[in-house]
């Protein structure tokens, strides 16, 4: 990344580079729909900015978010427009909503439990609001898990998503500091990319560094052709770039989670490894992590160890500040509540700036929904892996696609709070836990080597009975 060039002559290179990337993909005819635009343009902006930013980045001032209460207009009109045409599309589908249901009860509970949780919120009408706005999440999976190839979909989403984001990030980082370099609560520097903070920036590289991983591994065992070495040169310099990335964003839990995640993916794909016990190691490594934790203090040992101190980079101080400001144990605040009006004015003073996330997943669940939502969470978690466990038979390299990044969502929670309103990990979260409609495969034999191109093993869409 030592090429130094004027930020116009890197801005056209990026632009020819992106637009070379989509007429390359596109001239290779994947087996998907022009529907799947909706999704990648929803992880997109998950991924980078509101449309609001991105309007007056490019000379059109529009007037941002008035209060944290209040938001954008013009970026809540965008969502709910993407939105209903999402759902329009579904409809065209003929996706059926007891279908949705039947496969995915602890999800809908889910959500249901959060939108009653919005009748005690102080701000119902707000909440309302972005109750809604989370429905995208499972439109725009289910666009996905409805494509006549699941698989190519999702495959076709990450590599369009990482077609912007990563060279845009590399560009903003290089050359436009004011866009892609910023500063943190803390009073650090930070590099930021397309994103505006540089944790989400981590998340963003989290995602789609998982997915070239995984990715690399399902091209390095196709047929040797031409196809095949111009995916691994891709593969290649987009791993190459997202590593020089994390090596600007130094988001410790976004890489920390990523090797997780890839290895889980390796030891499954392991011969030696009974499918049948994937639950019993799951269990033990959870029981392990727990006693050392208790016994050994192992997570600050771990922060230390990575230049973030035993305090988690003053995190620890933060969690025992929002336990102590004694919300309703049971039902919390309500639905993406907690930090909205004068409750937040309550930590100041205890740091130099006024915090707007509980930097734990689990925590900020139990602010806005109190043991209920959490116990909930972990309920969907747990249904969520006995899903994946049951496809490792049936369609393996899928199976560890979803449980890699099932392990990488559980651990980043712990230090991030990952399952906010648009946040990308959240919206992946959903395609790798909903199902729709049940898995329908040319073989009911278990696989548990590594799939051929025959598409016997693929994903299929069926119409529910």
């Amino acid at each position: 990344m030592g090429i130094h060039l004027s930020p116009s002559i890197a801005s056209c290179l990026t632009v020819a580079l992106i637009v070379w990337l989509f007429r390359r993909d596109i001239r290779e005819k994947p087996d998907i729909s022009g529907a799947l635009w909706l999704p990648l343009l929803w992880l997109v902006l998950g991924c980078s900015r509101p449309v609001s930013a991105w309007l007056n980045i490019f000379g059109l001032p529009v007037s941002g978010a008035a209060s944290v209460e209040e938001g954008s207009p013009l970026d809540a009109c965008f969502y709910f427009m993407l939105i209903i045409v999402g759902f329009f599309v579904l409809g065209k589908r003929q996706v059926r909503l007891s279908e949705v249901i039947s496969n995915n009860g602890w999800l809908i509970v889910f959500l249901l439990y959060c939108f009653i949780s919005i009748a005690w919120s102080d701000f119902p009408l707000v909440a309302f609001k972005r109750w809604i706005k989370i429905l995208g999440h499972p439109i725009m999976a289910l666009i996905v898990l409805t494509e006549p190839n699941p698989k190519q979909a999702l495959t076709s989403l990450m590599k369009r998503c990482a077609y912007i984001v990563v060279p845009v990030s590399i560009l903003f980082i290089k050359y436009y500091p004011e866009l892609g370099r910023g500063f943190s609560p803390w009073g650090g520097a930070m590099n930021t990319g397309i994103n505006t903070d540089k944790n989400m920036l981590g998340a963003d590289l989290l995602i789609l560094g998982y997915f070239f991983f995984w990715y690399l591994l399902q091209t390095r065992q196709t047929k040797r052709s031409t196809r095949r070495r111009n995916e691994l040169w891709l593969i290649a310099g987009f791993l190459i770039g997202i590593w020089w990335l994390f090596s600007q964003a130094h988001s410790a839990t976004s890489l920390t989670c990523l090797l997780v995640g890839i290895l889980v993916v390796v030891f499954v794909g392991m011969r030696s490894i009974n499918k049948n016990l994937i639950g019993t190691y799951m269990l033990a490594a959870l029981v392990l992590l727990a006693v050392a934790e208790m016994g050994f203090g192992i997570s600050g040992r771990f922060s230390e160890s990575l230049g973030r101190g035993t305090g988690f980079t003053g995190r620890t101080g933060l969690w025992t500040a929002l336990l102590g400001l004694h919300t309703n144990p049971i039902v919390g605040t309500g639905f993406e509540s907690f930090w909205l009006g004068e409750r937040p004015q309550q930590l100041e003073g205890i740091f130099f700036f006024i915090p707007n996330e509980a930097h734990n997943g689990y925590l900020e669940t139990y602010l806005n929904l109190g043991s209920i939502g959490v116990l909930l969470m972990i309920g969907l978690f747990v249904a969520t892996f006995w899903k994946i466990r049951l496809q490792l038979f049936r369609n393996f390299e899928m199976g560890r696609y979803r449980l890699g990044f099932l392990a990488a969502v559980v651990l980043y929670n712990w230090t991030e709070a990952g399952f906010r309103t648009v946040t990308p990990l959240w919206f992946v979260f959903y395609l790798i836990a909903m199902d729709y409609p049940r898995i329908g495969f040319a073989t009911g034999q278990a696989s548990v080597g590594v799939e051929s191109a025959d598409e016997s093993r693929e994903l299929v869409y069926a119409e529910g009975p």
